[in-house]
């Protein structure tokens, strides 16, 4: 403002001048700051005394004088300039110690007191600018210290005057800083920092110079952070027991560093392990004594002076050492059945090359152990857990340095693997907003734990276990609708199963797999259905362009209806090279589903695929790579073999040749037809206690490959084989031999059984032919043998007289019982003795062990006398022989005419053993065929042996004993087995059948007619056919009473049919 004031003076002064009223001189004077300056003034005559005069110096903006000088008084000066200004030279203004602020315009007057005149006050005057030259010189400087936060804004204010202005620049470690944008920032000597950073800290340098000179200031920055690092620890590798160092250095403000180590962020005087050998020095290196296996990994060297976010800078340190077991475990269990692992924990570096396995204290060699294989850790891999595994197993690894011994022995247990006990079903539908309950249950050694999980995305808060280890879906929700997985684990093995959960009641599930293909102007959808919630779904197909019309905001989807069942859609009337979405939704009866994916697409034609290019004819082929991994597994049914398809097939893979031999025999095709896409394969059919070895190769079109690796296993200790071998070339020959043998030796008996059948049917025939012949040869008699009875009053079946069969030395015996006529002359019958009276038969009965018994009959020492064949001893009762027939069963093939209404004969089941008392069994309670004439009469309900009332127990025993033929079934056979039953009933069947004298009246049952007892009486006629002629009588004689007696009942009066009865015994 005040030069602008001076300006506008000037001007006008200059203006006066150019009136031509005066011309005063615009005089400029230049000095130096300090120095002196001399203003001239010529207003005084240069000759001669002046008049009298006062002499003025003024300066522009100021109201006083800065000078007066009148006479000889002393001159009135202005505070700023006293004793800096005195007259030199007339009227001239000399001012010594120049300074800035001296600078400007100052007017000299002289004002003539005798020649005062107001017209020349104007012009008495002259005007003179002092330029005062100065270096530059601070203003204001910031402090040369300054402290300030990392991460905070700064600025440095530099200002400095001078004439000329001085310029201010700020350099930074001898560098200028930027005037534009950016992080740093210099206006009008300014500077300004937005973010300070570690790398702002030091000294800035503030110059202000010009033609004069120059000035500098210095600020040192320093910045409050947290250290750097400025030498970071280097990664490491030493041996076992030498001594490491690791070094760390860093730099911060303040400076007051702490160092801290960490080996895998645990700090190294919090391992017990390195208390002890650890030391941190002063500079922040970390030094390692003894360094041990365990100490190897990654160190962490962390600086602090208190300030939050400390740096850190790691290192890895590597020892190397022998391999070597970590913590064998005493016990390892293995899965029974399933296959397993014997673990040895090993820590080796350099890394692992091999480890060696001793079974029971014995190297343990893996090509004796069919399926046993080493895995690439070490561990010894078992393919099936059975009693091979049991034993005590050591492992010793080794490495590039060697070992550091064997492992402590584990023993190895069978455990039973986790079975499931309950499965889940494969499919569970329920409706939605309901409880699902699916149980799953295992069992194993030790007991496994239960695990339910859903396949894809989870399912949060609904899915709940109860005590059983059920999985309980409450409520049902569309979301639980999927796959199952139920997991039994224990420290043995982990088996799973799976079951599918379907939620009805809901909307569609989303479809998946949505594919579009490009066609000329359309596009073929299809897609793959969700679920449909238990109801029919429709589809719907929905496309629109991906970019937006220029008409239109928004998209417009447009759908088309799918048929129904179809999961495939044409879309037609699309627009070439235009990029379409497409999305597929579903629909039923409760709602919409989801919208799929979106796929884009753009119908462009129909994609064309280049043809391949032909290789040159000098290039083969690439070469048919052999199978990979075959492993042989024994299983119930044979050997289970497995592989994986060959990396290398040129064209697509025909088949697969097994070849198989044993021990170290030549290799043998054992199947040409393995299919291609086959990785598994069941061998049946080998021989126990026999090493195999079987091998694949691969074809594929013309190329063949290589063999694959050899798979070995044995068959010892396997429990079931299949019945016929599938390996024939690979039989042993002295076990083809037995083979061969055991065939030939089958054939044999056949044959033999075949002759002996037709011989015994010869032979039967024979026999039949014999008894027809028979038939006219003298019949078979019953003759008593005695023997020796047991003491008196004993009913034991020791004491008892055999009757046994025997030729009849009478040959016309026979036609007498089959026609009851003599063969001879006839002959009149003898005369009864008086003595001896009708034999009875009442005392015939069944004992307690089922024989026939008969009790003793009183009768006088005359009428047993009588008898013939009576011996009579000193001392002793004669005892009267009797004939009796055993199992005298009447068939109703043999008595028709008799009991015409009478059942069939009963089929008795007989015992496999010969040992038993006696043949004859206690009649059922159903009436048997026809009954025999020592049973009770038919219609009798009670027991035959009910008391005594029936049949009174006798002291004397006759037991019939005869062989039974049991050839043909020993269980069920008819009890009339025995030829001379058999012909005796025959005869007397047609001897009742022929003509006899007509009885007036029908005695009572067991009373005894006069013509009975004389037929009765020749039985004391001497010679066999007098004893069978009684017999005869007396059996005719039983009979007519028993005829009588069932006539008198009413259930016989009538015929009742009774069907034929088989009674088991």
């Amino acid at each position: 403002m005040v030069w602008c004031l001076s300006l506008a003076i000037l001007s006008l002064i200059i203006s006066q001048g150019a009136d031509g009223r005066g011309k005063p001189e615009v005089v400029s004077v230049v000095g130096r700051a300090g120095e002196s300056a001399v203003l001239g003034c010529d207003l005084l005559p240069s000759t001669g005394r002046p008049p009298l005069h006062v002499i003025e110096w003024l300066r522009f903006g100021f109201l006083l004088p800065i000078f007066i000088k009148f006479g000889l008084y002393s001159p009135r000066i202005d505070p700023d300039y006293v004793g800096r200004v005195r007259l030199q030279k007339g009227a001239s203004l000399q001012i010594e110690g120049l300074r800035a602020e001296d600078q400007g315009w100052y007017e000299c007057r002289v004002l003539f007191l005798d020649q005062h005149s107001p017209e020349d006050d104007s012009a008495n005057g002259s005007w003179v600018h002092l330029t005062v030259n100065s270096p530059p010189q601070f203003l204001e400087t910031p402090p040369q210290v300054l402290e300030v936060r990392e991460l905070e804004p700064i600025t440095l204010r530099c200002v400095a005057r001078g004439s000329p202005q001085p310029r201010v620049t700020w350099k930074l470690r001898g560098q200028d800083l930027g005037q534009g944008q950016g992080p740093v920032q210099v206006r009008n000597g300014t500077l300004w920092i937005r973010r300070v950073e570690r790398g702002s800290s030091g000294v800035y340098i503030c110059q202000a110079s010009s033609t004069e000179g120059s000035a500098t200031h210095a600020t040192q920055l320093l910045v409050l952070g947290p250290p750097v690092i400025v030498v970071p620890p280097k990664n490491s590798t030493v041996n076992a027991s030498q001594d490491v160092s690791l070094a760390c250095r860093a730099e911060a403000y303040p400076a007051n560093l702490t160092y801290s180590w960490f080996q895998d962020s645990i700090n190294v005087f919090h391992i017990s392990r390195l208390q002890s050998r650890v030391r941190i020095l002063v500079d922040g290196s970390l030094r390692l004594q003894a360094a041990q296996p365990e100490d190897a990994g990654r160190y962490t060297c962390v600086p602090s002076n208190g300030l939050p976010r400390p740096p850190s800078a790691s290192a890895y340190l590597t020892v190397l050492y022998p391999a070597q077991v970590t913590a064998m475990p005493p016990e390892t269990p293995l899965p029974v059945g399933m296959r397993g692992i014997i673990r040895c924990p090993v820590r080796a570096n350099p890394p692992l090359l091999f480890v060696s396995w001793t079974k029971d204290g014995q190297a343990l060699h893996l090509d004796k152990f069919p399926g046993w294989s080493q895995g690439p850790e070490g561990s010894l891999i078992i393919a099936l857990g059975n009693e091979d595994a049991l034993g005590e197993y050591s492992c010793t690894p080794y490495n590039s340095f060697g070992t550091a011994g064997p492992s402590p022995v584990t023993r190895v247990l069978l455990k039973a693997p986790p079975a499931f006990l309950e499965r889940p079903k494969e499919d569970y539908f329920q409706e939605v907003g309901r409880e699902l309950l699916i149980p799953c249950s295992a069992r194993g050694d030790p007991p496994p734990t239960i695990s339910w999980a859903k396949v894809g995305r989870g399912l949060q808060g609904q899915a709940q276990l109860d005590s059983n280890s059920s999985l309980i879906l409450r409520p049902l929700t569309k979301e639980a609708h999927g796959r199952w997985v139920c997991t039994a684990s224990n420290a043995v093995a982990q088996v799973a199963t799976s079951t599918n959960v379907y939620v009805l009641g809901t909307s569609p599930h989303v479809v998946t797999n949505v594919s579009v293909v490009p066609l000329p102007k359309g596009a073929n959808v299809s897609w793959e259905p969700g679920f449909d919630g238990g109801y029919l779904q429709r589809f719907s197909v929905w496309y629109t362009p991906l970019a937006k019309r220029p008409d239109r905001a928004h998209h417009d989807w447009v759908s088309l209806a799918v048929p129904v069942g179809a999961a495939h859609l044409l879309v037609p009337g699309l627009q070439p090279h235009t990029q379409y979405q497409f999305s597929v939704l579903a629909q039923n009866k409760l709602g919409s589903g989801p919208f799929s994916e979106i796929v884009l697409s753009a119908p462009e034609g129909l994609p064309t695929t280049p043809a391949a290019p032909r290789l040159p004819p000098t290039e083969m082929p690439p070469p048919l790579s052999p199978p990979r991994g075959l492993v042989a597994v024994r299983t119930p049914r044979g050997v289970l073999l497995h592989w994986d398809p060959p990396e290398l097939v040129p064209e697509s893979l025909d088949g697969y040749i097994l070849e198989g031999r044993q021990s170290s025999q030549g290799w043998e095709v054992l199947d040409r037809a393995v299919a291609g896409t086959e990785m598994h394969l069941l061998v049946p059919g080998l021989i126990k206690d026999v090493l195999y070895e079987f091998r694949l190769v691969a074809f594929a079109g013309s190329y063949v490959s290589d063999p694959s690796n050899t798979a070995n296993v044995s068959t010892s200790g396997l429990e079931v084989y299949p019945s016929r071998t599938q390996l024939p070339g690979l039989l042993p020959q002295p076990v083809l031999a037995g083979v061969v043998g055991g065939v030939c030796f089958l054939g044999v008996a056949v044959l033999v059984s075949v002759l002996a059948a037709c011989l015994m049917n010869r032979r039967r025939a024979a026999r039949r032919r014999r008894k027809r012949l028979l038939r006219q040869d003298p019949p078979l008699i019953f003759s008593g043998k005695s023997a020796s009875h047991s003491a008196p009053g004993s009913g034991s079946p020791d004491s008892v007289v055999k009757l046994k069969l025997q030729g009849s030395p009478v040959p016309s015996l026979r036609q007498s019982l089959l026609w009851g006529e003599p063969a001879g002359p006839p002959s009149p019958p003898p005369d009864p003795p008086p003595s001896r009276g009708p034999l009875p038969l009442e005392p015939i009965s069944r004992g307690p062990d089922g024989r026939f018994v008969m009790g003793p009959i009183v009768e006088t020492p005359q009428e047993r006398a009588a008898l013939p064949g009576a011996v009579v001893g000193a001392g002793t009762t004669p005892e009267p022989p009797y004939t009796a027939l055993a199992d005298w069963t009447l068939k109703e093939r043999l008595l028709p005419s008799l009991l015409p209404a009478a059942p069939r004969g009963s089929l008795t089941s007989q015992s496999s053993g010969r040992g038993s008392a006696s043949f004859l069994r206690p009649p059922s309670t159903a009436p048997s065929a026809g009954g025999s004439y020592l049973s009770p009469a038919p219609g009798d309900t009670s027991s035959w042996a009910s008391g005594p009332e029936r049949w009174p127990r006798r002291e004397h025993v006759v037991t019939v004993s005869k062989r039974r033929n049991t050839s043909v079934d020993e269980n069920y056979e008819w009890d009339s087995e025995f030829p001379g039953d058999m012909e005796l009933l025959e005869t007397l069947h047609l001897g009742l059948a022929g003509p006899r004298p007509r009885l007036e009246a029908e005695p009572e049952l067991g009373a005894k007619t006069p013509e009975e007892g004389c037929l009765l009486n020749t039985a004391h006629a001497p010679g066999p056919e007098a004893r069978c002629a009684a017999l005869r009588e007396e059996f005719l004689a039983f009979r007519r009473r028993r005829d009588a007696a069932r006539a008198r009942l009413p259930a016989y009066r009538q015929p009742v049919p009774h069907p034929e009865q088989a009674t088991l015994l």
